[in-house]
């Protein structure tokens, strides 16, 4: 299928790149390459593939997928979401200037933090949503804006191509973190974007057994940059993490369409219940963002966030009452997994920081996942009547 079918829409791409390739012995399923290293044909005579480091022909084979999705010029895997990120910031020159979201990811807070105290960027962080906050630190001839959306945890929603223009007329280059939604349901390179950031841990894979990340870049020369910078930093994510990767992005597509009608069904029942004061998920038409995505987006995903109006108390009450949805970090499997952000995904942000995202005690964070919707819904309406 790799090399026979062009033109093909997205559903079909994820269920069957690469897919009778194998020119050995006709594997319908593509083979894993395991080896570190690679037989030179002859002297000053490389192959395709001469070290594993470098690259890998199982790793390119999910990477050409993904930049397909994408709709990019080419795909880089590495080993974490985390690893994908620090692949671009990490190629900055010293003291750039890097926009982030103020309520981005606590990991990715984290390592941004952490390059600033040793003087590699500059930080500033600002809601995406203040025009007028995003133009003060666009004067600051920045080099990198970063674009989170829908948020973690509060699924605040911006506008991709609107952000993208207005960073590129200041001259940074765009990267959007699409872990939340993937290509299946949000496309920001068509939006403007320069990269797309993956944590291909989550919806990509969707199974909860494996640990990657991907940048898939609009450039073909950016794409081979990162690919070199990849391969002198040692980043690149292993074969049979990519492996499983490609068998988990075969069902991407049918995973969302569930995951998505389930959580809406929970979004709406948990708008209607006394225990909760807000209702966190872009689906619902009272959400200030839900036009924008709305516009933006194919679908309104599978994660949702809500905060119980007895704060902490009532979050350890509720999830020690849930039988169906797991109490653990990571989401995007098949598998419903509930977290209290504050103490858990967000903690190392601080108390302060916690606060002006919007982040409170009782706000509880849900990736939900394929099971039977009455069973996600009574589980759900079980744990709230603990609260």
């Amino acid at each position: 299928m790799t090399e026979r079918a062009e033109g093909l829409r997205p559903e079909t791409i994820a269920a069957a790149h690469g897919v009778a390739s194998d020119v050995a012995f006709g594997a319908i399923a593509p083979p894993l390459y395991l080896s570190s290293t690679y037989e030179f044909a002859g002297f000053e005579q490389p192959r395709a593939y001469d070290y594993g480091r470098a690259a890998n022909p199982t790793r390119d084979l999910l990477a050409t997928a993904l930049a397909k999705l994408e709709g990019g010029a080419g795909a880089i895997l590495t080993a974490s979401g985390m690893a994908a990120l620090d692949l671009i910031v990490s190629r900055l020159p010293a003291g750039a200037v890097v926009i982030a979201p103020h309520d981005c990811y606590g990991g990715t807070m984290r390592l941004l933090k952490a390059r600033e105290q040793l003087g590699q960027v500059s930080l500033r962080l600002v809601d995406q949503r203040d025009g007028d906050a995003v133009a003060a630190v666009l004067s600051g001839a920045p080099a990198l804006m970063l674009i989170e959306t829908p948020s973690n945890p509060l699924l605040r929603v911006v506008d991709i191509a609107a952000l993208a223009a207005r960073a590129k007329a200041a001259g940074a280059a765009v990267a959007v973190d699409n872990t939340f939604l993937s290509p299946a349901l949000q496309r920001p390179l068509a939006l403007g974007a320069d990269y797309v950031i993956h944590s291909t841990t989550k919806y990509l894979n969707g199974h909860s057994d494996v640990i990657g990340g991907a940048v898939v870049a609009a450039d073909a020369e950016q794409a081979a940059s990162l690919s070199q910078w990849a391969n002198i930093v040692g980043c690149g994510g292993s074969p049979f993490d990519a492996w499983l990767t490609l068998r988990g992005l075969r069902t991407l597509f049918p995973r969302m369409r569930q995951q998505q009608a389930n959580a809406m069904a929970i979004a709406r029942m948990l708008s209607d219940h006394p225990a909760v004061s807000a209702v966190h998920y872009p689906g619902l038409e009272t959400h200030p963002d839900h036009a924008l995505a709305a516009r933006q987006q194919q679908g309104f995903g599978a994660m949702l966030s809500f905060d119980l109006a007895g704060g902490a108390a009532a979050a350890k009450r509720l999830v020690a009452a849930l039988r169906v949805f797991t109490f653990a970090e990571s989401l995007g499997g098949v598998e419903s997994l509930i977290v209290h952000p504050a103490t858990m995904t967000h903690a190392d942000m601080g108390d302060d920081a916690r606060r002006v995202a919007g982040i409170g005690e009782g706000l509880l964070r849900v990736s939900v996942g394929i099971e039977a919707e009455h069973d996600l819904i009574e589980d759900m309406k079980a744990g709230l009547a603990a609260c």
